[in-house]
């Protein structure tokens, strides 16, 4: 595949209300170290030279507060704050329509993995920039067992299964192909690596990291307090 010559943008879902963190604020908008989350996911993201343009998906309330943010820590990427969709799927699809033309990689990451490393940001564009489409995943630790109501219904195989973190990086036309075809059949899938996956694209695997957890309840929020102590947002 030719290595694409146009722009990465990177797509920044954060429209979730948060019911799990049970707080009137949505997660996104929560304080570590004096800065939300969103603010510590989005300066990664600033410092990343891979990156060329963010587009941020908010809930459809917060898009003032959102940018008074964004101005306020100068996000200067930033392209454009909208309005999300009822679920994260709809909300990366509001963001593909607004992508600027001569976009050749797109990169979603969740709004609330504030831990991401500039470094694997940029390996993750530069696999899909090889291979099409990339993700981050880490090997399955624990044991997993597939249940039937109470009963455990048998062990699995651990070896090859592989628990899924983002960024995730596809050539623009893919993910907008796959995003359409999903819309089209009313298809939800819980990334977008699966909406690529079921139009016959292959997705490279880059080795993720266990700092890069997803903040959604208060137990993470504090594992996220103990976290920031180790490196400096």
């Amino acid at each position: 595949m030719p290595f694409p010559s146009g722009k990465v943008v990177a797509i920044i879902p954060a429209a979730g209300m948060g019911v799990r963190m049970k707080t009137s604020t949505p997660k996104q908008y929560l304080e570590l170290n004096d800065k939300p989350l969103l603010v510590h996911t989005l300066e990664k993201f600033q410092r990343c030279q891979s990156i060329d343009e963010i587009i941020l998906v908010v809930p459809k309330g917060s898009l003032k507060e959102t940018e008074q943010l964004v101005a306020k820590w100068r996000i200067d990427k930033l392209l454009c704050v909208i309005p999300g969709g009822k679920e994260r799927q709809d909300s990366v699809r509001e963001g593909l329509k607004n992508l600027p033309e001569k976009t050749d990689i797109v990169v979603i990451h969740d709004g609330v993995r504030p831990f991401i490393s500039v470094q694997k940001i940029r390996e993750a564009v530069e696999a899909a920039s090889k291979h099409g489409a990339s993700i981050l995943a880490l090997p399955v630790k624990e044991t997993v067992k597939e249940s039937r109501g109470s009963w455990v219904e048998k062990t699995l195989d651990r070896t090859p299964l592989m628990s899924v973190q983002t960024p995730q990086c596809f050539f623009n036309q893919w993910i907008q192909d796959a995003h359409s075809r999903a819309e089209k059949d009313n298809f939800y899938a819980t990334d977008d690596a699966a909406l690529v996956e079921r139009m016959g694209h292959p997705v490279f695997i880059v080795q993720g990291e266990e700092k890069n957890v997803k903040i959604t309840s208060p137990s993470d929020l504090k594992m996220a307090g103990w976290l920031s102590q180790e490196e400096v947002l």
